[in-house]
């Protein structure tokens, strides 16, 4: 099989490829940067003391947990994700 045009399907699917690759990479590095700064967050115990502790903070953090955990059941196939 003759192209007329472009690259072949092999060299067509390599840059395919390498843009994917891009793309996940610098997915992956904002999603490291992101836990970085939540692991630092949650090492300052989320920028609270703990005699300034009151049931808002309980439901921002709730609120957090749930998202998160949103995340890892979908990327470890559990909880509702489940198979």
């Amino acid at each position: 099989m003759q192209l007329s045009h472009g690259a072949s399907p092999m060299t067509r699917r390599a840059t395919d490829n390498s843009k994917a690759l891009d793309a996940f990479l610098a997915a992956k590095f904002e999603i490291d940067a992101m836990l970085e700064r939540l692991a630092a967050l949650s090492a300052d115990h989320f920028e609270t003391h703990p005699d300034e502790i009151n049931w808002g903070h309980v439901g921002t953090l709730n609120h957090y947990r749930n998202r998160l955990r949103e995340i890892t059941d979908g990327a470890f196939k559990e909880g509702e994700h489940a198979e």
